[in-house]
């Protein structure tokens, strides 16, 4: 089974979109995207969320800043859409150049208005538990994308490879937790794990999130398991107009032969990062309102 990313994120999309047509409209939600630099990744990919805002009537701001910007003027920056009243959501798009500090810029957001999800009080609710936060989008992308695929996450052994703050660890966090849709045992492995093969082996759901392309063979996958690809790699092609083409971190070819269900890439945990980047866009924006 290829798991379709694309079909869900569409009818997640909907519902958003219908949602906030039945809301009060006090104002169109904004969502509020930096940009630091002319990286043409951050560019393509500030672009397609903001193309994914359009669809589902959200305000997509596009603050591009120059390479060379201080960190103290992008802290500046930052401070001033948390003080806008009109802006529900902020999104600084990642990686930043190397002489400012991602830690500092993720804690500077409110956490109110952090629809990544990166705010170490967002992070902090997450383990805990509370509803009252934001999750971040590929983690929550991820959980969802199992639930409406009918793929049961309770009880299972779920191995995670990668242990990232924007990926890995919250993903454990979410399914493992005492809730509907997660339940999980939960291995997490990385790059200092002995015997990784072995471990993956194991694995009833196997989650790829390290950033190295095609890492995931199919020696490594336990016959019936599913497989859920969160990798997104730029190799060189000179076939494709661009140069390049996306792949993910499994070896999709070989790995599809021997699991029950695989997401492809483009189009599996992709399109459910950025609709989960809507739906905390408009959940910040309901609880301004209903204030």
């Amino acid at each position: 089974m290829i798991i379709d990313g694309k079909k869900i994120a569409a009818d997640l999309e909907q519902e958003i979109k219908e949602a906030l047509m039945k809301s009060k409209k006090i104002r169109i939600p904004k969502l509020a995207m930096v940009v630091v630099g002319e990286n043409p990744a951050s560019i393509s990919y500030v672009a397609s969320k903001a193309q994914a805002c359009k669809r589902v009537g959200i305000e997509a701001l596009d603050l591009s800043l120059s390479e060379t910007i201080t960190q103290e003027d992008l802290l500046d920056h930052i401070k001033k859409l948390n003080l806008d009243p009109t802006v529900d959501g902020i999104l600084v798009q990642v990686p930043l150049p190397s002489h400012i500090n991602e830690g500092v810029i993720d804690e500077a957001i409110s956490p109110k208005k952090d629809v990544d999800g990166f705010h170490p009080i967002n992070m902090g609710k997450l383990l805990l538990g509370f509803e009252t936060g934001f999750t971040p989008c590929t983690p929550l992308g991820t959980k969802i994308l199992l639930e409406r695929s009918g793929i049961e996450v309770a009880g299972k052994h779920v191995v995670i490879i990668g242990r990232s703050h924007i990926v890995g660890k919250p993903l454990a966090t979410l399914l493992m937790q005492k809730k509907e849709g997660a339940n999980a045992t939960v291995t997490v492995v990385h790059s200092q794990t002995q015997d990784l093969p072995k471990i993956t082996q194991q694995a009833d759901i196997l989650i790829a999130a390290m950033g190295v392309p095609h890492f995931v063979t199919a020696n490594m996958v336990k016959e019936g398991a599913y497989v859920i690809d969160i990798g997104n790699n730029r190799i060189p092609d000179a076939r494709k107009k661009s140069g390049y083409r996306i792949v993910g971190d499994v070896d999709f070819d070989s790995v599809k032969q021997k699991c029950r269900g695989i997401t492809p890439v483009p189009g599996g945990v992709g399109p459910m990062t950025v609709v989960c980047l809507l739906k905390n866009t408009f959940n910040s924006y309901m609880q301004t309102i209903i204030k």
